[in-house]
């Protein structure tokens, strides 16, 4: 930790707090999360699920992990910074926010999800203040309590914030799946069109209570599920008919609110996925997908004729005969191995400790590096998460940290009064490189409910 300097304190959370400091050497303005718990092994740090999970992934959505450090059994982990939180950009605005920007923080943050869910995570603590925002980019962080898609249930009781916590979650369902941050993610949209949350419920029963208001009581028909849940607790849903989310989003497009309304649908069959929700009309011109969620498509081929083959396999013998003597290649590849250097009382760890959750990576060369010297007599273990091909760090001046200086993280939020949504145009042009790829939609969500009454209050 003597590598860096601690600016300014910027957060603090249930688990630990959050500083912006500077690495000293090369300048660049990190985060670093001091963990409040002590930790008397490495075993203990490496199983921890925001370090197994951030191992796996590599996104320009998700904030990325540079390091974790073990000094004097204090974990701590070194982020890239962030200017702000979404929260943030909300709690002192009085102008809303245009579609436009909203289109764009909501595109990321799905393809984000979507890359989250493919490999094997979700997230289960979506929030504004955990969607982490520099200009017009924005990352997903704060892993504490993403669990793995295929773990085992019973999962625990408790998870995002009231506001944001699916029904399933609420009714003490132990067998809900990655649906849940795409429940939230609904309520976050609204909640960037309005400046309001959209369910600011006091208590679980309170939260049930008002998202029966907004999206009217399940039914059979609706969510025969959710009944057996609320009758395994002795619970009964209040009557609502509920009312059309246009009238409490008056500033968000028709198909803004369709896509809200499929996100905040009472049954978690019924809302659409991470990758589906980025194909919904809403994302209309923004419809490239990162080859890495796209879907693999085989090519089928023609076999060549028996003459044709016969050709191409003569023309191969007089092609490479006598190239190679001995018939053996000499290229030798293998995967990343994990190195370690090691010093009186201390110890450097290079990015991923547990191999096993990179079995579909690329294999890569090999490559050797000169064990760095660390002078004897300190207690420190690191897992460097990031490092260029010279290990330095991303670099920066020491100057930014000045002018960083005033950027804070607020407390939770008190909402008051209403605002008055002056009507917005949807629509943005997205460009990409030339190789990119642009898809269509394959499947249209269908658009929300309407309702027979409103519900006064």
């Amino acid at each position: 930790m003597d590598r860096y300097k601690l600016i300014k304190e910027v957060g603090d959370g249930t688990f630990g707090r959050v500083w912006r400091a500077i690495h000293k050497q090369s300048g660049e303005i990190v985060a670093i999360k001091k963990m409040k718990k002590k930790y008397y092994s490495w075993e203990e740090c490496v199983n921890l699920r925001e370090v197994k999970s951030l191992q796996r992934m590599n996104h320009p959505n998700i904030v990325k992990l540079k390091e974790v450090i073990r000094e004097h059994d204090i974990l701590y982990f070194v982020f890239e910074y962030m200017e702000c939180n979404l929260y943030q950009l909300m709690k002192d605005r009085e102008k809303l926010f245009s579609e436009v920007e909203i289109r764009n923080w909501c595109f990321q943050v799905f393809q984000g999800l979507a890359y989250m869910h493919q490999r094997g995570y979700f997230h289960r603590d979506l929030k504004p203040e955990n969607l982490l925002v520099t200009k017009d980019i924005i990352k997903i962080a704060d892993f504490g309590l993403a669990r793995e898609i295929n773990s085992n249930p019973p999962y625990t009781e408790y998870v995002s914030t009231r506001w944001y916590r699916a029904p399933e979650v609420l009714l003490q369902s132990y067998l809900y799946t990655s649906i849940v941050d795409m429940w939230a993610m609904g309520a976050i949209m609204a909640e960037l069109f309005s400046l309001r949350p959209l369910f600011p419920g006091t208590s679980e029963a309170d939260e049930i209570y008002k998202i029966c208001s907004v999206i009217g009581t399940p039914t059979k028909d609706s969510w025969p599920d959710g009944l057996n849940l609320a009758r395994a607790i002795n619970y009964q849903f209040p009557q609502f008919a509920g009312v059309h989310l246009s009238a409490l989003i008056p500033s968000a497009s028709n198909d803004a609110i369709s896509l809200i309304t499929s996100l905040c649908s009472w049954d978690p069959c019924k809302r659409p996925t991470a990758a589906e929700a980025l194909q919904h009309p809403f994302f209309q011109g923004c419809f490239y997908v990162p080859p890495s969620l796209r879907p693999r498509i085989a090519v089928s081929r023609t076999p060549p004729s028996a003459e044709v083959r016969g050709t191409l396999e003569q023309q191969s013998v007089r092609r490479y005969s006598g190239a190679l003597p001995n018939g053996k290649f000499t290229g030798s590849f293998s995967s990343l191995k994990t190195n370690a250097s090691f010093s009186t009382g201390a110890q450097r760890k290079p990015e991923m400790l547990n191999q096993d959750l990179r079995k579909n990576d690329k294999p890569l060369k090999n490559y050797s590096k000169q064990p760095r010297y660390w002078p004897p007599g300190r207690r420190t273990t690191t897992i460097s998460m990031n490092k260029d091909r010279n290990g330095r760090g991303a670099g920066g001046a020491s100057e930014v940290a000045e002018k960083l200086g005033n950027v804070t993280i607020g407390s939770r939020r008190q909402y008051g009064g209403q605002i008055r949504a002056p009507p917005m145009k949807a629509g943005v042009q997205w460009t990409a490189e030339s190789n990119d790829m642009f898809l269509r939609p394959t499947q249209q969500i269908p658009s929300g409910r309407t309702f027979t009454r409103k519900v006064a209050g």
